[in-house]
């Protein structure tokens, strides 16, 4: 009698600490769509032990330079303007060559090659998946936007990218 009761008490302890949660989040992924809302590219994000590593595959965008920010809502629709401005919880300047800056979504620029086809591997310490005062998967969630040309790292308040030609949402994986 007093093994089964162990044995219940040990159960429930068990399912009390250890229920699943999107804290447990490692891993993140985004399917990036244009403003017609075909799909142009896919995006994985990977936790690390100082920041995130972040892969993107594009196809069907124009060729050359591109700005890419991670933004703070994860929104796309209807004009990819409901992902709001960049993730910039310190309200930092942008700009990866600014004195003042950079805000916590600012990349590097993606580079579309001439069959409209392109790459990249980004790694951010200036975010996380699920910690800190930049979480990507946070209540409202985050979103990428890659902009119609490339950021010059320092103009404000997007580094002249000019508009955005294709959004994904960071979905935990």
């Amino acid at each position: 009698m007093l093994l089964k009761s162990l044995l219940v008490i040990s159960t429930v302890a068990c399912c009390v600490i250890t229920p699943f949660t999107a804290s447990a989040a490692t891993s993140a992924s985004a399917e990036l769509i244009s403003a017609s809302g075909a799909s142009v590219g896919k995006a994985s994000l990977q936790q690390g032990p100082s920041g995130v590593l972040i892969r993107i595959e594009v196809w069907g965008l124009p060729p050359g330079a591109h700005g890419i920010h991670l933004h703070a809502v994860g929104k796309c629709s209807p004009d990819f303007k409901a992902a709001g401005g960049h993730i910039n919880p310190h309200k930092r300047p942008h700009g990866l060559l600014n004195p003042d800056g950079p805000d916590r979504g600012d990349l590097p620029n993606l580079f579309v090659g001439a069959g409209a086809t392109g790459k990249a591997e980004f790694f951010t310490t200036r975010v996380s998946l699920m910690t800190g005062t930049a979480p990507l998967l946070d209540e409202d969630g985050s979103a990428f936007i890659i902009h119609e040309h490339a950021d010059d790292h320092m103009t404000q308040p997007i580094g002249g990218a000019a508009g955005r030609i294709a959004c994904g949402v960071i979905k935990a994986m």
